[in-house]
């Protein structure tokens, strides 16, 4: 039995991972979820006040890490508020609209249809804002799985 109870926590910290590539997917919700298993399947002892309040401000990092990213990369290439709201759309819809590649060029679409749109860029100053959107959605997958990582690699420091 309890091969299956760290069967299902490894699961859910793999679809945590998952959760970097299709946005749509809740990552830390199943780090966490994993986590909260781990306590309900054997012991909820392991994880003091101190583990807690660092599982916390990781995922708050998570959140600023993903917002941040996005943001000051379309904003370094020239972009507003339009783009980076069409590079999210983009990031959310592309993985269903293409799969695999719509992870990639479904924010870059996004930004560029957004600012030729609302702030009517040319093409070529639309081309370079979505060109960095992707570049801040890849900044943004490594410092989030590295976060994620910290949140995992903590919680077997508790549990060992």
């Amino acid at each position: 039995m309890e091969i299956i109870c760290w069967s299902i926590i490894m699961i859910m910290f793999v679809i945590g991972f998952v959760g970097l590539i299709y946005p749509i997917i809740p990552s830390v919700l199943f780090i966490i979820g994993g986590i909260l298993l781990y306590g309900l399947f054997f012991s909820f002892d392991p994880f003091s006040g101190l583990f807690w309040a660092v599982q916390i401000l990781l995922v708050i990092l998570l959140f600023l890490a993903d917002y941040a990213a996005n943001l000051v990369a379309v904003k370094k290439f020239g972009g507003s508020k339009a783009g980076i709201w069409g590079s999210t759309i983009g990031l959310i819809a592309g993985p269903f609209v293409i799969p695999v590649l719509g992870i990639v060029i479904g924010p870059f679409l996004g930004a560029i249809l957004a600012e030729l749109l609302f702030k009517r860029q040319d093409i070529v100053s639309a081309a370079k804002i979505g060109f960095g959107s992707v570049i801040g959605f890849i900044s943004s997958v490594i410092t989030k799985g590295i976060i994620q990582g910290f949140m995992i690699a903590y919680f077997f420091f508790a549990v060992v």
